[in-house]
């Protein structure tokens, strides 16, 4: 038994360490275990770090940490140290090598999800700092819930107020403004009951019917609408007065329904108390909408975050002097990335600010919810 961890060094994993990585996902857990092509994907091709750490010149532990474009935030995706080396501090070593790697990269946060029945991990991550902030039930394959901590690694100042905005995610490719509308409305009233058949039907009030392809996306009148119709108070920000996405449409036929269905959206805003505003909306003026008590949903080109380049439609879910947080309703394409990417993203201001525009027009476009007890 290896007893002493004067010896312990760290490197980056390489395709010749895949074998004893293996064997050490076989001792080390029961379930949920990477399988020897997951775990050369990530030496290849993975936006991470893999860190090993070794006595001797042996392998006995690792930390994987999973990076989100265009963000500042940092995963620990994986991570584990031998049953017949733990207690000697390895494991605290190893984190702070993955912290450490994770600033390098300019992330502020490091988050990770842990087993709900794994006491002594939990107890190393509260020592080092790692505060909770959620919990994904059934989350691993045993069924078990897990929990959710956060630290800030970077720019140690007060931490974050989160507002509690549930997270939904969108389950289809089309349906990211109606997940975002959901989120919204539970943050403000927790009572609200939300499902699939709420998701599509507030797409339907809000569609534009047509996009460059595929599925039509939803307008920001119609979300509007939409969130009116439910009770809400609303104000829509947007930068121009005709049909919105029409640049991208060559289909006459089709751009005449998104015309007629733009200038029916309008009609039925004109006969509401919603605040239609042709402008566009500053990040300072954003701050102070959001600090009155309104949820903002931003459309973005999410193509720094995703390379994607459709629009689309994100919560704003905390803002402090550094960072716009976002909850992003879009789908888990990748089996690596997990709610807790999702959720109170932080974005630098002025990535932020350079996104919450879409396409060659520069459309920038905003609708801000509240309850009617707001003034």
């Amino acid at each position: 038994m290896m007893s002493s961890t004067a010896m312990l060094n760290f490197s980056s994993a390489t395709l010749d360490d895949v074998d004893a990585l293996v064997k050490i996902e076989n001792r080390c857990f029961d379930i949920d275990r990477m399988s020897a092509r997951s775990i050369r994907h990530m030496i290849q091709k993975g936006n991470c770090d893999f860190i090993l750490a070794k006595q001797h010149g042996v392998i006995v532990g690792y930390s994987l940490v999973l990076y989100h474009h265009g963000t500042h935030l940092a995963r620990l995706y994986s991570f584990a140290v031998l049953p017949e080396v733990r207690g000697q501090g390895i494991g605290e070593q190893l984190l702070h090598e993955a912290e450490r790697h994770a600033a390098l990269r300019d992330c502020v946060y490091m988050r990770l999800e842990v087993h709900a029945n794994n006491s002594g991990a939990i107890r190393m991550y509260r020592r080092l700092g790692y505060q909770p902030f959620g919990l994904h039930k059934d989350y691993y394959e045993d069924h078990a819930d897990a929990l959710r901590f956060e630290k800030r690694i970077l720019h140690l100042e007060s931490p974050i107020d989160y507002l509690q905005v549930p997270y939904y995610q969108q389950t289809t490719d089309f349906t990211c403004g109606s997940a975002s509308l959901i989120m919204a409305m539970q943050a403000l009233q927790k009572e609200t009951r939300v499902d699939r058949t709420l998701e599509l039907q507030l797409w339907r009030e809000a569609t534009t019917i047509y996009m460059t392809s595929g599925h039509g996306g939803t307008s920001p009148l119609g979300l509007a609408l939409a969130a009116w119709r439910r009770g809400f108070r609303v104000e829509v920000y947007v930068n121009s007065h005709g049909p919105l996405f029409l640049d991208g449409v060559r289909n006459e036929g089709k751009k005449a329904v998104m015309e007629l269905v733009h200038d029916d959206f309008i009609k039925q805003i004109h006969e509401t108390d919603i605040s239609l505003n042709y402008s566009n909306l500053s990040l300072i003026e954003l701050e102070e909408k959001f600090n009155q008590g309104g949820i903002p949903l931003v459309l973005i080109s999410s193509y720094s975050y995703t390379r994607n380049k459709a629009p689309h439609w994100v919560v704003v879910s905390a803002i402090d002097r550094t960072f716009i947080y976002i909850h992003d309703p879009e789908e888990d394409v990748e089996s690596y990335r997990s709610q807790t990417d999702n959720i109170y993203l932080p974005i630098a201001r002025q990535t932020f600010d350079k996104s919450f525009c879409f396409g060659r027009t520069g459309l920038r476009t905003c609708v801000i919810i509240y309850n009617r007890n707001q003034s």
